[in-house]
């Protein structure tokens, strides 16, 4: 057992590393699987030494696994939750399409973000009637507002301009969702909410919390070799979305 486990903390230490100093990120939180690898391999090194058993009455041990079990059921569970939203493309027709916002950088949209516009403009071709909301304020590392670089990179790839909404005030997705609805009846009009893969579930439940009566998803995808990160990061903002009462 302590040798899988030591082998599952030098992958999460890999993990750490590739995303560290070979692929882009926009957020720190690819720091758990650093904290991961030496929490794991800790745990394998004082497992092979005996330390648990002898410093530990066996209730407290089977205390231990019974919780261990328990978070593993319900990680299984939400990201189950999670994988739901991957295959979702929207109804055709929606009034408005909501686009979330996402790291804009210097030279254009982040990959995320870029994967999500991409997805929106095929929509708005195959639906010319519909309406897009750009929703995103600006970080305190971003030139401009995410809103504003969505606007600008949707009228380059050929998107009229009366047909773009910006909102640029919201920092988080239940902002995205309270602030856009300014903008649209959540009550009557049909909604489509184009977000990367593992974020559509989480960001459809919270537009129902909201009040929105009629809204679907469109999954764009997500950043292969940071899926797993971002499954990982997605699962910690269910839950505190759930617990916080947003969804």
């Amino acid at each position: 057992m302590y040798v899988v486990l030591f082998l599952v903390g030098i992958a999460f230490l890999i993990y750490f590393l590739c995303v560290a100093f070979f692929v882009g990120h926009g957020t720190n939180f690819y720091f758990i699987w650093l904290i991961l690898a030496v929490v794991v391999m800790t745990f394998a090194i004082l497992l092979k030494r005996g330390f648990f058993i002898a410093h530990f009455p066996l209730w407290i041990r089977r205390t231990f696994v019974i919780l261990l079990c328990m978070g593993v059921m319900i990680f299984g569970i939400v990201e189950g939750f999670i994988i739901s939203g991957f295959s979702m493309k929207g109804q055709p027709g929606a009034d408005y399409v909501i686009v979330l916002g996402a790291q804009m950088k210097a030279d254009g949209p982040s990959k995320a973000l870029q994967y999500r516009l991409d997805e929106a403009i095929r929509y708005l071709n195959e639906n010319p009637s519909s309406k897009v909301i750009v929703s995103g304020g600006q970080g305190s590392d971003e030139h401009i507002s995410e809103a504003q670089g969505m606007y600008e990179y949707l009228v380059e790839k050929g998107i009229e301009k009366d047909r773009i909404i910006k909102e640029d005030k919201s920092v988080n997705t239940t902002q995205n969702l309270a602030f856009s609805a300014e903008y649209l009846d959540r009550e009557r009009d049909s909604v489509a909410v184009v977000t990367n893969n593992f974020h559509v579930f989480r960001a459809v439940k919270i537009a129902e919390k909201a009040g929105y009566q009629n809204v679907c998803g469109i999954a764009a995808k997500g950043e292969p070799f940071l899926q797993t990160n971002n499954m990982m990061r997605e699962f910690f903002g269910v839950m505190k979305d759930f617990l916080f009462g947003n969804m």
